[in-house]
């Protein structure tokens, strides 16, 4: 059905209009959902757009994220995803269903993003991240730390300037302060 042919047609558990995120990922969770979850904006419905994007989920925990109107996954998926109300479909598939699209890692979130993200519930991301496996935690972990330092411009201004230095130090060593561009 969508994200480029990997998640075929799951068995349709509920349908609803005007959702709320937030409550349709605390239904996922609670219902431990393996499967995933069309969100499509209310108004792309009677223009029959294609502005709907897909959450897959494992025991309820979200795993990726895919937009088919920007033909973008992840956090790019999770970003295009912004207007809302919306109408969702909430469909159940096996979890050997859903392994080959949850091995294209370009589509991957981390668990608590959607949560974060879409729902901007602190209480729903405890619960998601309470839910989810170990493994799926540290990828968070490790992607929030590298987003964390880019989002850090003193520090990387601070790295620049000492690199900088470093390398006027080592022209000089090298007979090169004529070749050094002052400019910044």
């Amino acid at each position: 059905m969508v994200v480029d042919g990997h998640i075929p047609e799951g068995e349709l558990r509920r349908s609803r209009t005007d959702a709320d995120v937030g409550e349709t990922l605390t239904a996922a969770l609670d219902r431990e959902l393996t499967g995933y979850v069309v969100f499509e904006p209310r108004g792309s419905i009677l223009r029959d757009d294609e502005e709907r994007a897909v959450l897959t989920f494992e025991t309820g925990v979200p795993v990726l994220a895919y937009h088919a109107a920007a033909d973008v996954g992840g956090w790019d998926a999770l970003d295009a995803l912004t207007a809302g109300p919306f109408h969702t479909e909430v469909y159940e598939l096996s979890p050997a269903s859903l392994s080959a699209a949850h091995r294209v890692d370009e589509f991957r979130v981390g668990p608590t993003a959607p949560a974060r993200e879409l729902a901007d519930r602190d209480d729903l991301v405890e619960r998601t991240r309470e839910a989810a496996p170990a493994e799926r935690l540290a990828e968070e972990e490790g992607a929030s730390a590298v987003e964390e330092f880019l989002a850090d411009a003193e520090r990387i201004e601070a790295i620049r300037e000492e690199a900088a230095a470093e390398a006027k130090e080592r022209a000089a060593e090298w007979g090169l302060t004529d070749q050094l561009d002052d400019d910044p």
